[in-house]
Formats: structure tokens, C-alpha cells, sequence
């Protein structure tokens, strides 16, 4: 009996082993704007598989210079645009996966009158009246504050407005801006102003001045764990993850 334990004893022990031995840690670059679902999402996909991702946010064009700088990352999440870049260059398969795209809100200081936004004149009145607006920094190579500035710009408000634009840090969040009262409003990609605390969402861009980002995500063309980098593209197309990204302002696909 002894022995039988011992030798049953040691095959748990042996399969304990293999099953950590078996698990892969996947490094994770995303863009900031599936940041609150990757975080939801992240648990899930551990628990079904056994691996661990960890994960790096920001912008999607940081993530990109930083891959193309010669970082390594087992999968991406960041613009098709991005992804159609680095495919080019071979830093990743080229097996792009659609995941899910976004378009640009106005969120204003929770409690705050929500000012009207629904034509593009009424729009332009209420930037004209506001007394600061928050927006991601264009320089910083967000799609939403890249768009942002060249909207202004179209609309012939440039001057008028450069002294009440607020900036947050590089990779930051303009909802926060705010949420703290440095902002009177803010706009930003929708999930990432829904995921801030302290603010209200007024609604998205009217019309044709909405700009729709779609995101996408690869693998490297060197994973660590090619199998499980693999999977975590399969999962990101799953009914789980199609339901937080809808809960989170994003279209699925």
C-alpha cells in the first residue's frame, strides 16, 4: 500500500510539473482603446487555458514604434492599420484578426448640463463655448487625437481654440481630464471615456465628423508559445469576448 501510494503519489506531482512546465506567459502589446475589455477579458482566458498574459497599453502608434525598434511581443492589439504596417516589415504573421472598432464621444463632469452635440453646428457652438476641452495629444500618435485636431482644423476652429485644448500624458486618458475639473469636456474614443470614472457621456460625434478606428490584433512572427499565442486570437473572437465588447462601447468584428 505504501508503495502504491508513493507511486500514485508521484504521478500527481509529475502531472503538476508538466501542466506549469506547459503553461506560457504571453507578452501582450495593446492599444489603449480595448484596454478596459482586455482587462475584463484577461481572467477569462487564463482560468480556460492555463497561461498568463501580461499585458503592455498604449497608443497604438507607440506600440508600433516600439515593435519596430526591435521589441518583442508575442501578440498585438492595435490598429489594421498598424498590424498592415508591421505585416509589411514582417514583424508580424500577417494573419490578422479582426477584433472589434470604436467610434469618438463627448463625455462631460458627471452631473454637468450635457451640451448639445447633435449636428455639426451644434457641435462647433458647443466647442466654441466650452472653456477647456480635453482631447488625446495628436503628437502622441492616437488615432482619436490624430483625428481630433484634424477635425478642428476642417471645421476652421484651430485659433479659436488652441488655448482651451488640454492634452493628457502620453497614453492617458482625456476623460480624466474631466473627471478632475481640468477639462470642461472631453472627446475621446468611446469605450475609453466609458471606462472613466466621474464623467457622463454626452454621445458620440455627429454624422460624418464620427471617425470609426478599427482594431485588430496578430501574432509575432517569433512567439514564445505559438499555440497559445494562437488560441488568444481565437478567444478574442469568442462569444465571451464579442459580449464585453459590446458592454464596453466597441462593435465585435
Amino acid at each position: 500500500m505504501i508503495r502504491v501510494g508513493s507511486l500514485l503519489a508521484a504521478v500527481v506531482c509529475l502531472a503538476t510539473q508538466t501542466s506549469v512546465a506547459s503553461a506560457a506567459e504571453l507578452k501582450v502589446y495593446s492599444t489603449i482603446g480595448v484596454q478596459a475589455a482586455m482587462e475584463e477579458l484577461a481572467p477569462a482566458f487564463e482560468k480556460q487555458s492555463g497561461d498568463k498574459l501580461v499585458f503592455t497599453f498604449n497608443t497604438a502608434a507607440a506600440l508600433t514604434k516600439r515593435i519596430q525598434a526591435g521589441e518583442h511581443a508575442d501578440a498585438m492589439i492595435l490598429t489594421r492599420q498598424n498590424l498592415e504596417t508591421l505585416a509589411k516589415e514582417n514583424k508580424v504573421s500577417g494573419h490578422i484578426t479582426p477584433v472589434a472598432s470604436s467610434g469618438i464621444s463627448v463625455v462631460v463632469k458627471s452631473g454637468a448640463p450635457k451640451p448639445d452635440i447633435s449636428t455639426p453646428d451644434a457641435l462647433k457652438a458647443t466647442l466654441l463655448k466650452a472653456k477647456t476641452i480635453a482631447y488625446s495629444n495628436p503628437a502622441a500618435g492616437g488615432a482619436s487625437g490624430v483625428y481630433v485636431g484634424k477635425m478642428i482644423e476642417r471645421m476652421g476652429l484651430t485659433d479659436q481654440l488652441k488655448d482651451k485644448i488640454r492634452h493628457p500624458p502620453a497614453g492617458g486618458n482625456a476623460a480624466h481630464l474631466v473627471a478632475s475639473g481640468e477639462a470642461e469636456l472631453a472627446i475621446q474614443q468611446t469605450p475609453e471615456v466609458m471606462s472613466a470614472k466621474g464623467v457622463d457621456l454626452v454621445g458620440p460625434l455627429p454624422g460624418n465628423l464620427n471617425n470609426i478606428t478599427h482594431f485588430a490584433a496578430d501574432v509575432s512572427t517569433a512567439p514564445t508559445a505559438k499555440s497559445s499565442a494562437e488560441a488568444f486570437m481565437k478567444f478574442l473572437t469568442s462569444p465571451e469576448a464579442v459580449k464585453v465588447f459590446k458592454a464596453r462601447g466597441l462593435e465585435p468584428g
